[in-house]
């Protein structure tokens, strides 16, 4: 009987070798061999029919277990078809030890095949069937698995987290440890290498033994992968693998036993590709589940995996375009705010919710001539980089017309213009079409007259705070969102005390889903008439209140400004008469001033540049003439005049008595230029403290 046993198990394993090399599917088919010749030969010794043979109680589990363990269902056939065959021969080489009776020995013999056939039927009937049934099974949990993959992989646009989360799913399923390495260049938007080491970084891992794995890598680390290894075979061929025993160099999981008690003994290593993109290697491995991986493991890994793997270069693709986002905006907005003394300044910015990281709202504090400054509060509408990027393009269109000194109705009336033509690009006939909207708020503050002056398209009214902690929308007159045209824009000024706090805003810091936007507005205003330590403080202050704890739904820009004021010891102001004469008294005048002042160094360079101002407003403008001097961060030249000539620099021909004024004039001063107002113009020029202007006389002659 062993003997027989043995030479079965033999050809077994020279016929269907597949079955040997697992050693559980090894041992179990042993004792299913065992089983089945004792079942076989008693049936033939108790003379019963083939189908009341009494078959092995363990034989429809064995062949479930050889379908868990992938074994293919013609190996299972030919299995029971060789150990037949084996039994018979061996059954018909002891007949003729037994008996000469040749008509006995072939009535035997008939009766000995259809008693084996029968038998080997029903067994490999219901081994099908068994089989197939776990087979069917196993298809419709790894359904279930990769559909599952579909819903928890990839539910935000983050790298580490939807890696982190097929870690997660791999150890629930089928796996007890799972590590995810993506190429570091890939996570910075570069292409591999062709040549050298590949450079990985984990992003995620997880097992379900006892906590982490005791891998030498930690998250984010930097690691690389060996040549010739399964990894480097995943990152260059794409090449899946699978493994008996871990794919690196052998670990163990702390669970909780002795050494070696969950070694890692199977790994499956998959590349992660997407849109033909190798983007890095997973890692599933088995220590405390017995089972070494098969191939439908390997199938139903590299399912999950390219599931993942689409995910994460989603959110590789939308990071990178989040980032060149946030970098476009940060290049459009202010970086850092220019020095100057009219007003301290606080500033924030917060993009919606929903967007890049990136929205249309801007801000701006632009320091102008006579030591005024301009804030300046807008919104585009819309989210995203191309609202960013009409933000930009109208910022740098404010900065134009500020650089001009235009009153503030002027200059939103020619960012109308602005918006229009940029509105017409747009548009494929053209036209106009009115994609492109904005509003924006123009402010200009006097810190010699304290005068505020202010005009408005479309935006939200500005929030004044006294020292004494009331507060006041200021009037301004309503006018058109940028991009109507044909509408006229107003201004309206104000006389600030000293220190009031002056709230530019956006809407989005006072429209919410819980309240309409004169609750948002009366709400401002009773956080700004509370007392903050700084103005930083009092931007918090407002965000914290008056947004939600996430990103807000809408952009929200907001600029508060304190205002400050130069006194009669910092600016110093004459009548000139128009008459040539007074040019000499001017230039004593303003020698005794510097003296005052001490800025004895500039008092030449000073007396040359005014006795050509006032010269030229002599010559050319109409009285009355006025000559001012302001000392700020620089000493400041202006001479007034109600003539709306507009005087212009040209270089004097060599015979040529004049015309090098103003030539001198920008040799001399850092800045210079000419504003207008309601009625007459100035002209000023500004000579630094710190770096007085070199005068070169042959460029001049």
């Amino acid at each position: 009987m062993d003997q027989l046993i043995h030479n079965v198990q033999r050809s077994l394993r020279r016929g269907v070798p597949e079955v040997w090399e697992d050693p559980d599917v090894a041992r179990m088919t042993a004792e299913n061999v065992t089983e089945h010749v004792l079942a076989a030969l008693a049936g033939l010794v108790d003379a019963v029919e083939p189908g009341q043979i009494r078959t092995p109680v363990a034989d429809p589990d064995r062949a479930r277990r050889l379908a868990q363990h992938g074994t293919p269902v013609n190996a299972l056939l030919r299995a029971f078809r060789l150990a037949q065959g084996v039994i018979l021969d061996r059954l018909l080489e002891e007949m003729p030890r037994l008996t000469d009776d040749a008509a006995l020995i072939s009535a035997a013999t008939r009766k000995l095949i259809v008693t084996m056939t029968e038998y080997i039927d029903r067994m490999s009937e219901q081994g099908v069937a068994v089989y197939q049934a776990e087979r069917d099974r196993r298809l419709q949990w790894r359904l279930s698995v990769v559909n599952e993959a579909g819903l928890r992989i990839g539910t935000m646009l983050d790298i580490d987290r939807t890696a982190q989360e097929l870690a997660d799913l791999g150890t629930e399923t089928f796996a007890d440890l799972v590590t995810v390495d993506l190429l570091d260049s890939m996570l910075r938007g570069h292409v591999p290498p062709a040549a050298g080491p590949l450079l990985l970084r984990r992003v995620a891992q997880r097992t379900v033994v006892g906590g982490a794995p005791s891998s030498t890598i930690r998250l984010q680390q930097l690691h690389v992968s060996p040549d010739g290894s399964p990894q480097a075979r995943a990152l260059i061929n794409g090449e899946p693998s699978r493994l008996a025993g871990p794919a690196e160099m052998p670990r163990d999981v702390d669970g909780g036993g002795g050494a070696g008690e969950h070694r890692v003994h199977s790994t499956l290593v998959v590349p992660l590709r997407a849109r033909d993109c190798i983007l890095g290697v997973a890692e599933f491995g088995r220590c405390r589940n017995p089972r070494l991986f098969d191939d439908e493991d390997l199938l139903l890994a590299q399912e999950i995996a390219a599931r993942a793997a689409v995910a994460i270069d989603n959110a590789r693709r939308y990071t990178h375009a989040r980032s060149t986002a946030l970098t476009l905006q940060r290049s459009l907005l202010p970086q850092h705010t220019a020095e100057q003394s009219a007003v301290e300044i606080a500033y924030r910015y917060l993009p919606a919710e929903a967007q890049a990281g990136v929205g249309g709202d801007w801000y701006d504090v632009i320091p102008l001539s006579g030591a005024r400054v301009a804030l300046v509060v807008g919104d585009v509408v819309g989210h995203g980089i191309h609202a960013a990027a009409t933000m930009g393009r109208l910022r740098t269109a404010v900065r134009t017309l500020a650089d001009i000194d235009l009153p503030p109705d002027e200059l939103l009336t020619h960012l109308d213009d602005v918006v229009l033509r940029l509105s017409a690009e747009a548009s494929p006939d053209g036209e106009p079409a009115g994609d492109i909207g904005a509003t924006c708020l123009y402010a200009v503050y006097d810190p010699v007259s304290r005068q505020c002056t202010v005009a408005r398209a479309g935006h939200v009214l500005p929030v004044v705070v006294s020292r004494d902690g009331t507060t006041d929308l200021l009037d301004v007159p309503p006018g058109p969102p940028l991009g109507l045209g044909g509408l006229p824009f107003e201004a309206a000024e104000f006389v600030l005390p000293e220190g009031s706090l002056l709230a530019l805003y956006t809407d989005g810091l006072i429209e919410a889903r819980d309240h309409d936007v004169e609750t948002g507005v009366a709400l401002l205003r009773h956080i700004l008439g509370q007392p903050a330590a700084s103005l930083q403080a009092a931007c918090d202050t407002v965000l914290q209140a008056l947004l939600p704890p996430d990103r807000p739904s809408d952009d929200v820009a907001l600029l508060l400004a304190r205002t400050h004021a130069l006194g009669a010891r910092q600016v110093a102001s004459w009548d000139v008469d128009p008459d040539p004469v007074a040019v000499s008294r001017a230039r004593s005048d303003v020698a005794r001033q510097l003296v005052s002042w001490g800025l004895e160094s500039l008092e030449f360079t000073t007396e040359l540049m005014v006795s050509e101002l006032v010269t030229n407003a002599i010559r050319y403008g109409r009285p009355p003439i006025r000559l001012r001097l302001i000392h700020d961060r620089a000493l400041m030249c202006e001479v007034s005049d109600t003539s709306n000539t507009t005087p212009h620099m040209r270089r004097a021909r060599t015979y040529d008595e004049g015309g090098r004024g103003l030539l001198l004039i920008a040799q001399l001063a850092a800045h210079w230029g000419t504003r207008h107002a309601r009625q007459g113009k100035t002209v000023w020029a500004e000579l630094s403290e710190k770096e007085p202007a070199g005068l070169v006389l042959g460029d001049l002659l």
